[in-house]
Order: C-alpha cells, then sequence, then structure tokens
C-alpha cells in the first residue's frame, strides 16, 4: 500500500462529455495520478447529468476525486490545465461540450481568490454533479466556507436529474 503524501487535502472535480466520456475520465484520473507532487486518495462513482448551459450537447459524466498534494494552488491549476490540454480540450464556449474538464473544488479549507482561481469553487453548492459524488466520499466533512457538510449540501440539492453511472471505475 502506498503511504499517503503529506500536503493539502484537495477535491478536485472532473467531467467530459465528447468522444467516450467514462474512459475519458478513467484516463485522466490515472494521469493525474502521475503528476509529481499529486497523490490520488480516492475517486467517487461517476455520475451523469445534463449539461449546464447550453442545452444541444451530450450529457456529461462527472466524479470528485480525493487528492493529496505538494503544489501550490496555481501549480496544481497550471497541472490541471496541462492534462485537459493533452485530452484535447479547447476552451471556445463558455460551458460548450469538452473532452475534459478538472476544476479544484477545494485546497485544505483555504480561500483563494485569484485571478484564474477562486477556491472554493464558486459554483459548487449549486451543482448536485459536485455534491452529491462529494458526499460519496466525505459525507461529514464541512465545506470551508459554508461550514454544512456534504451530506447535508448533498441532501438539500435537487439531484433528480443525476445519474449514478456503471462504466469502469475510476483508478484508487
Amino acid at each position: 500500500m502506498n503511504k499517503t503524501l503529506e500536503g493539502a487535502l484537495v477535491f478536485a472535480g472532473m467531467g467530459a462529455n465528447m468522444g467516450d466520456p467514462g474512459l475519458t475520465l478513467r484516463r485522466a484520473a490515472e494521469r493525474l495520478g502521475q503528476v509529481k507532487g499529486l497523490q490520488l486518495v480516492a475517486a467517487s462513482p461517476i455520475y451523469q447529468s445534463p449539461p449546464v448551459g447550453p442545452q444541444d450537447q451530450p450529457h456529461y459524466l462527472n466524479a470528485v476525486l480525493e487528492l493529496r498534494v505538494t503544489l501550490s494552488p496555481q501549480a496544481l491549476l497550471t497541472s490541471f490545465l496541462g492534462v485537459e490540454k493533452e485530452f484535447g480540450r479547447v476552451r471556445d464556449i463558455r460551458w460548450g461540450p469538452r473532452t475534459l474538464d478538472l476544476d479544484i473544488l477545494t485546497y485544505d479549507d483555504q480561500v483563494i481568490d485569484e485571478p484564474g482561481l477562486t477556491v472554493p469553487h464558486s459554483h459548487m453548492l449549486e451543482r448536485p454533479f459536485v455534491l452529491v459524488p462529494l458526499a460519496d466520499l466525505k459525507p461529514s466533512k464541512k465545506h470551508p466556507t459554508d461550514g454544512r457538510t456534504y451530506r447535508d449540501l448533498a441532501d438539500l440539492i435537487d439531484s433528480k436529474d443525476l445519474v449514478r453511472v456503471d462504466v469502469l471505475p475510476l483508478p484508487q
């Protein structure tokens, strides 16, 4: 068994709706596990959800990863953007279809508001495809600024359109 990396506890959201999204999420999690200073600790189940924004695109597959990192928040963001690019991510339509989307949801209990990086993620409390997988991973963990547990937050959000899917499990 691998020793857990000392460092910050990070929850990261991942999503995809182009190509084979299930395979993309699995390969992206594997790729993140190769990033120096980043260790994949756990992965939530994968959920399917309708798109946010333009509805004329396929449903998304989403999951949340629990990571330990020794990277700074900005270095982690740079790593995420690099992995997205490796998977063919093109940023041309806001909330448009994507091959891979990686988001820093939380970084320990820090509050960060810098150009290009807001942590906790500014929309995470509005998104069942973030809160439900977070509740799967760490139900009793509290949101850094809201103070409620992820289980409580997931129980309060409308998740009727969220479907747990049986695709290749993410690596642990």
